[in-house]
């Protein structure tokens, strides 16, 4: 694997399930499959109006996927892309100097990489490099990368807000594990932090892509108008703080436990967005939309979903001893409120941003 020989800060890291196991994101990540799916056609259409392959001189062409996990949503966008750049060097009629790809695939180091590279498809067209790290710092020398690309990966905070953690703070969140349904104090505790950490995301892939390389970021948002506690991520972290505040009530877990419990996560609105790019000032924004990616999930698939990305993190805070009963409460309780799980499902809340290194 590749390292970074840049030293870079150690921020905390929440890995998603790893191996191939009942409970494994291999096996429960259908839910950010169907919303990269949904942005193909907008990810072709970037690469054959905003990628200047004629201006590119190096081979290999690099892509690289910032928060990779384990697969198989990585090798799906990466063959779609690939396949999407090589259309783009054929009508440009250059197919005779078609680059070879090598494809960088990043995440934490505590990442399951194993289970990554163990089900790479053996018919690819492209190189394959692990670059264990924080997409929070530097990964890869100066202009090096062509394309980036990452996907439901930049709600995860560097860390939880430090308000958060202090009980005598305005920001502490009594009772909640989000910010969705919570104080100001609380929201903006998060806001900044999810800004301070794209400030360095957007620092580093500036310094990282080649003049005229593009970005595709895809992650969830917050749409214009609308309250966070009803898109449909914040209601089902509601529903499981939720879950956990009935465990405490009933003696299971404390309640200091539930009280000092925040979710890293975070949904950025396309106003935050376009301001932290422009204050970048290295990245043009060429195209930034809302999408609605019509995902009608609910109950245990739900319960599925959400144990395979988190876990490891509530394993870390309550204990692994838990898990079971919580998702399985969580699960009852996704029916119970599927109704209102469904209607906080009408408005679009995927973000789709292509970003171009002046």
């Amino acid at each position: 694997m590749s390292s970074n020989s840049n030293s870079t800060p150690t921020l905390q890291s929440f890995p998603m399930n790893g191996g191939d196991g009942p409970h494994s994101y291999l096996k429960n990540s259908d839910l950010q499959r169907e919303a990269t799916n949904a942005s193909r056609t907008m990810i072709e259409d970037a690469i054959a109006e905003k990628l200047d392959v004629k201006c590119f001189s190096s081979n290999p062409f690099r892509l690289a996927d910032l928060g990779c996990s384990v697969g198989p949503n990585t090798f799906i966008a990466m063959q779609h892309i690939v396949e999407a750049i090589e259309r783009k060097y054929s009508e440009e009629g250059l197919k005779p100097q078609m680059p070879e790809f090598q494809i960088f695939f990043n995440d934490h180091s505590t990442n399951d990489f194993n289970t990554l590279f163990s089900s790479l498809p053996a018919e690819r067209r492209y190189f394959a490099c692990g670059v264990p790290g924080s997409f929070h710092g530097r990964l890869f020398p100066e202009g090096s990368i062509h394309l980036m690309y990452s996907s439901y990966a930049l709600q995860w905070l560097s860390k939880v807000p430090e308000e958060l953690l202090d009980k005598n703070s305005p920001a502490w969140n009594r009772g909640r594990i989000l910010y969705s349904s919570a104080p100001d104090e609380v929201s903006q505790a998060y806001a900044t932090q999810f800004e301070n950490d794209m400030e360095k995301f957007l620092c580093a892939r500036a310094k990282e892509l080649v003049v005229g390389g593009i970005m595709v970021l895809i992650m969830p948002a917050l749409p214009d108008g609308i309250p966070a506690s009803q898109i449909p991520s914040a209601f089902m972290f509601d529903l499981l703080g939720a879950t956990l505040v009935d465990m405490a009530i009933e003696g299971l877990i404390t309640e200091h436990q539930v009280d000092s419990f925040n979710l890293p996560v975070y949904a950025a609105s396309r106003e935050q967005m376009t301001g932290l790019v422009t204050r970048n000032g290295f990245l043009s924004i060429e195209r930034m939309k809302i999408v609605n990616t019509a995902s009608k999930h609910c109950g245990k698939e739900c319960g599925m979903h959400l144990r395979a990305g988190l876990e490891g993190i509530i394993a870390q805070h309550f204990g692994s001893g838990i898990v079971d009963e919580l998702f399985d409460r969580f699960s009852k309780k996704a029916v119970e409120f599927s109704h209102q799980l469904e209607s906080s499902q009408k408005e679009g809340t995927q973000l789709f941003v292509v970003l171009r290194r002046k």
